[in-house]
């Protein structure tokens, strides 16, 4: 049986510890993949605000907070996805990542991992409702702390986490039920396509993604899900008793991108395939 190289640090790697932080974190990237995690707290945070007349001053503080949380919440993520896949990170597009390389140590990467849950901590603790931090927490473990096994809940927690918070005297589980349905969809579509990149080197290895099971079929498949996406929208806006702005806009906009984005699809181009994830 072939042994496996362990990972080594390089002593003289080029690049500075703080760029390899940042890597780490996939920050030299922003807002790639940051956004995703966003767009479930954005959309709770509008649905909710016009639910309940919130304040304006007080829309841009939370969409500031969440803001944060979202980027903190996929740095940490990303990170404990590096540390759990540092073997498979070593195909072709992957093998520079930063443990990968033997550039940051499995030990730093968990202290930037630990230092990036204590203040998720942190900020879930601004709730001040024991209820309101259980849910919060279920983002970070089990979802987040599982994140390569649960990620289709996990990156979008976040719109139950902000509906409980602004909501929380709504007795009506069935909106966010259905949007948060409907955002899984979403992330079905996206990573999909994400996954198309290293679609050859999955089979090789042997991984199951999505890209794989879904063959020659992954462009209609995925627009299957993405219908059901820009349904959850509108079923969602109708329970919040939006106008036909929000239809015009949110709806018809979602809906026009998503055809575009599966119809110039070309899975078998990796560059292609990173551009309409991005």
């Amino acid at each position: 049986m072939e042994e496996k190289t362990p990972l080594v640090p390089h002593r003289n790697h080029p690049k500075s510890k703080a760029l390899l932080i940042l890597e780490l974190n996939r920050l030299h990237k922003f807002p790639a993949g940051i956004d995703l995690v966003f767009w479930p707290c954005a959309w709770a945070l509008a649905m909710a605000s016009y639910h309940t007349s919130r304040p304006f001053d007080l829309f841009l503080f939370d969409f500031v907070l969440y803001g944060v949380a979202s980027t903190l919440v996929h740095s940490a993520a990303c990170v404990l996805n590096d540390i759990c896949d540092k073997d498979l990170d070593a195909q072709e597009r992957t093998k520079n990542r930063p443990i990968a390389c033997g550039a940051i140590t499995i030990k730093e990467a968990l202290g930037c991992l630990i230092v990036e849950v204590i203040i998720c901590l942190a900020v879930l603790a601004y709730m001040q409702d024991l209820l309101k931090f259980v849910i919060g927490f279920m983002g970070i473990f089990p979802f987040h702390g599982l994140y390569p096994l649960m990620k289709r809940l996990a990156m979008n927690w976040g719109f139950v986490v902000v509906w409980v918070h602004l909501v929380p005297d709504d007795n009506c589980y069935i909106l966010p039920s259905i949007f948060f349905l409907g955002t899984v969809c979403w992330t079905i579509v996206y990573d999909t396509i994400y996954a198309c990149q290293d679609r050859i080197d999955d089979i090789k290895a042997g991984n199951h993604s999505t890209a794989v099971l879904f063959g020659d079929q992954v462009k209609p498949i995925l627009s299957i899900f993405a219908a059901l996406f820009v349904a959850a929208f509108a079923v969602a806006g109708a329970l919040n008793g939006h106008s036909y702005l929000y239809y015009t806009i949110t709806v018809a906009g979602s809906a026009l991108h998503l055809m575009w984005q599966l119809v110039t699809l070309r899975p078998d181009v990796p560059t292609d395939c990173w551009q309409k994830f991005k």
